[in-house]
């Protein structure tokens, strides 16, 4: 340890009370983290890359600073995919530390990675007053039946209006007007239900009739589009 001529001239004056750092709430309780292995928790960080063409979620359960479970979900780059594949593969069994300093081959993960270290560093996680936390593959409720991610697809223009593509029931297949032409309601297929159940046997005709609904006034229309040709 090297000091400056001046530090090296000054007298020892003690320091006063030093209590540690402040508890956060982690899974049920309150603790001092001193170090990575203090750290625990399930949380949730959004990043994006510089061109800010695509984006990342990235969840995380922590316990004891090791990571034991990593959730990568990706929207809009196609690259950022592959990417992510990489990611499920290089982040579990890593200290949140180790992840916080590796490359996580897209910048966008890169980023999600700095701002769930913030939640978990600082206490703001998801089971912040769960006890116990939750357990390893708790992060795969977020996606529901069929393990799809929850995905928002919509356009719109001056010109010809908008289109529901993708909502949180699913794919949307036709979208209802009433005599205004606006919309009153959709229909729609959940492609993970769907997919699910052709990889159980069942006959696909089947599966999609069985995956397939409607939302809001859709029997109302006075007439139907599809929102991709029409």
């Amino acid at each position: 340890m090297q000091y400056s001529d001046e530090v090296e001239q000054m007298c020892v004056v003690k320091q006063g009370p030093n209590n540690g750092p402040s508890p956060i709430p982690q899974e049920g309780k309150w603790t001092q983290s001193r170090e990575i292995k203090d750290i625990c928790g399930l949380s949730h960080g959004v990043g994006w890359c510089a061109p800010q063409q695509g984006a990342c979620k990235l969840t995380l359960n922590v316990k004891e600073g090791i990571i034991q479970e990593a959730l990568i979900e990706t929207l809009g780059c196609t690259g950022m995919t592959h990417s992510a594949a990489m990611a499920s593969e290089i982040l579990p069994g890593k200290t949140i530390l180790e992840a916080l300093n590796t490359d996580l081959v897209c910048d966008a993960i890169n980023t999600a990675m700095r701002e769930i270290f913030l939640q978990l560093a600082y206490g703001r996680t998801q089971t912040a007053f769960s006890e116990g936390g939750l357990p390893i593959g708790a992060g795969l409720e977020d996606l529901g039946k069929g393990l799809r991610s929850v995905t928002g697809t919509v356009f719109g223009t001056v010109a010809k209006g908008p289109r529901y593509l993708e909502v949180a029931e699913g794919y949307v297949t036709k979208l209802a007007l009433d005599a205004n032409d606006e919309i009153i309601g959709y229909s729609f297929v959940h492609l993970g239900r769907m997919m699910e159940m052709i990889t159980k046997g069942e006959e696909a005709g089947e599966a999609l009739k069985k995956a397939s609904g409607t939302y809001g006034r859709f029997t109302e229309a006075v007439k139907t589009i599809d929102p991709r040709h029409e």
